[in-house]
C-alpha cells in the first residue's frame, strides 16, 4: 500500500500567539493535488508553514512519506522533499532569466532527481523564450513559471503553492492550470491554496474548506467547485460553492453548526 505523500491529523497551530489553526486534517495522495481553499488568506498560509516546519508553534500531525515532521524543523523537513512555491521569486538584477533559473539552491545535490534545464525548458516554453531577458523584465507570468521552476530544479516531490496564481490575468492562471495537471502526471503530489477565480478549479483531486482554522472535507473531485467572477464593482470572491457542496457538508458536519452559515461566510463579498 503506498502512503499518502502528506498526512495531516489534528493539526493545531499558533502565530504571534494568536492560535490560527484549531483542526486541520487532510491527506495528499502520490500524483494528487489537493485545494485547500478559504476566504482568510493567514489561516491558508499558516497551514503551509506548519507543514514546512517554519512555524514551531504547532501541535498534531504532519506525516510526509510515512515519517512524521511535527518535531522537526524546516531544515530537517525540506530534506523529506519538500518545497514550497511562493507567489513571486526573488529576481536578481542584472541577471537573465536563466541565469536566475540556474542559482544554486539550498537542496541542489541532495534530494537528487530535480528537473534538468531541458526539462523545464519543455515544460515551460515561454521560460525558454525569455532565457536570455533581463530577470527584471520578466511579466508577472513568467516570473511566476520561473519560481516553480526553480522549485523543480529542486528534486523535491511534494510540493506546496501558496497562491501562485495571485494577480495573474486569466489565460495565464488557466496556463498555470494545465500546468499542475502536467506535474500531477509526472508523479508530482501538490497541496495548493487559490484565490484566483480564473484559475481551473477542476485540475485538483479532492478540496477542502478551512474555516476559523478548522477543515472540511468538501467533495471527492473539486469539479463541485465553481470559480465565478464577481459582480462589477465588488471585490473578488475567492471560490463559490455549489448546492452539491452545500450537501455534502450538511451530511457530514456536526449538526449543531449549520453548514450553509460556513458557506455563506465564504462566498459572501469582501467588504
Amino acid at each position: 500500500m503506498t502512503l499518502p505523500a502528506l498526512e495531516i491529523t489534528g493539526l493545531q497551530a499558533s502565530e504571534n500567539r494568536s492560535p490560527v489553526l484549531r483542526g486541520v486534517n487532510l491527506s495528499v495522495g502520490t500524483g494528487e493535488a489537493v485545494a485547500l481553499l478559504g476566504s482568510h488568506a493567514a489561516e491558508l498560509a499558516a497551514t503551509l508553514h506548519a507543514v514546512l516546519g517554519s512555524n514551531p508553534a504547532r501541535t498534531g500531525s504532519v506525516l510526509i512519506h510515512g515519517v512524521e515532521s511535527i518535531g522537526l524543523d524546516a531544515y530537517a523537513v525540506s530534506h523529506l522533499g519538500v518545497a514550497a512555491c511562493p507567489a513571486r521569486p526573488d529576481i536578481v538584477s542584472g541577471m537573465t532569466c536563466e541565469e536566475n533559473l540556474l542559482l544554486p539552491l539550498p537542496l541542489e545535490g541532495v534530494l537528487g532527481g530535480g528537473l534538468s534545464l531541458t526539462d523545464i525548458y519543455e515544460l515551460f516554453p515561454a521560460l525558454h523564450r525569455a532565457r536570455a531577458t533581463p530577470g527584471v523584465n520578466l511579466d508577472e507570468a513568467e516570473q511566476q513559471m520561473l519560481a516553480l521552476a526553480r522549485v523543480l530544479r529542486s528534486g523535491a516531490n511534494l510540493l506546496l503553492f501558496d497562491q501562485i496564481c495571485a494577480d495573474l490575468p486569466g489565460p495565464a492562471a488557466r496556463a498555470m492550470g494545465r500546468i499542475v495537471t502536467t506535474l500531477k502526471s509526472m508523479g508530482y503530489s501538490i497541496l495548493f491554496t487559490e484565490l484566483n477565480p480564473d484559475f481551473p478549479a477542476d485540475v485538483a483531486d479532492r478540496s477542502y474548506l478551512l474555516v476559523d482554522g478548522v477543515s472540511q472535507l468538501l467533495a471527492t473531485a473539486l469539479d463541485t467547485v465553481a470559480m465565478t467572477m464577481p459582480p462589477a464593482g465588488v471585490a473578488a470572491v475567492p471560490l463559490a460553492v455549489t448546492a452539491s457542496v452545500a450537501a455534502s457538508m450538511n451530511a457530514s458536519m456536526n449538526p449543531s453548526v449549520e453548514a450553509h452559515t460556513h458557506i455563506e461566510e465564504f462566498t459572501r463579498p469582501l467588504p
